[in-house]
């Protein structure tokens, strides 16, 4: 059966997201059933309250407190994301697997 990208509602915010195929296949890679409940940045705000502000895929360089992150949608893919910066909008702005491939 072919895999096809799919719209959720996150449980928390409310607002659809993309469950993508590349996420699909992950998640059937690590055994996964369920479908995510969260969009990215409410399951990264998730993460940090119940692990601390230094889990948030490693952004953070240790020293106690996290780095502050903003909200963005990605300019290649269009997923939600979160950066250490504030965008400006008059650069594009990208999740971190479109910035690994752009930068290779």
């Amino acid at each position: 059966m072919a895999l096809s990208e799919k719209s959720l509602v996150c449980s928390d915010c409310g607002k659809s997201f993309a469950f993508t195929v590349e996420e699909q296949e992950f998640f059937a890679s690590k055994g996964y059933t369920n479908e995510p409940k969260r969009c990215q940045i409410c399951r990264q705000n998730r993460r940090s309250e119940r692990f601390g502000n230094n889990s948030g895929g490693g952004m953070s360089r240790g020293g106690g407190g996290g780095r502050e992150m903003f909200p963005a949608v990605c300019a290649q893919c269009g997923t939600n994301t979160q950066v250490p910066f504030q965008p400006r909008g008059d650069k594009p702005v990208y999740c971190r697997d479109c910035y690994n491939k752009t930068r290779a």
